[in-house]
């Protein structure tokens, strides 16, 4: 199978990728499946993809645990070496065009106070949902790279 063949089976197209990279045959090797089974793991049990109550959540520290997906992902990449270059491939490009500006916008407004203000909270709370849908798929993706059973589903929080 190829990378974009494998990225339209979970619709995530709207990736900026080059074409020649999305020609390109897509093989995980069993280090590529023990780093996704890793970050799977953190996004399946983290404010990633689990719904936050507005009057019962802390948008600052639900803002910190997305954050934390930087360092995550960095160390499991650091682990596992050149040879899980599969998963390298799919987490940059999600942190850089998925994660990278909810975090980069929600910081700058945290730092101006904008979690002291509802309206504010209201507004990251449905932007986080809208990050949320996309982690979601992101975790399955990640299912699917480590050979692994799904999960997503377990539970019935949506």
């Amino acid at each position: 199978m190829k990378w974009g063949k494998w990225l339209e089976n979970w619709d995530m197209t709207s990736l900026k990728i080059k074409t020649p990279f999305l020609e390109m045959d897509w093989n995980p090797q069993e280090k590529d499946k023990n780093a996704a089974w890793e970050l799977y793991i953190e996004l399946l049990t983290r404010i990633t993809t689990q719904k936050l109550e507005l009057k019962h959540g802390d948008e600052k520290v639900a803002l910190e645990s997305v954050y934390s997906l930087f360092s995550l992902t960095r160390g499991i990449i650091k682990h596992y070496g050149r040879d899980c270059i599969e998963f390298t491939k799919l987490a940059i490009v999600v942190l850089n065009q998925i994660i990278r500006p909810f975090t980069a916008k929600w910081h700058k407004l945290s730092l101006e106070g904008a979690f002291s203000d509802s309206k504010q909270c209201e507004a990251f709370c449905k932007e986080l949902v809208s990050l949320q849908a996309k982690l979601l798929i992101y975790t399955k993706m990640l299912a699917d790279m480590a050979g692994v059973e799904d999960l997503t589903s377990l539970e019935d929080n949506y």
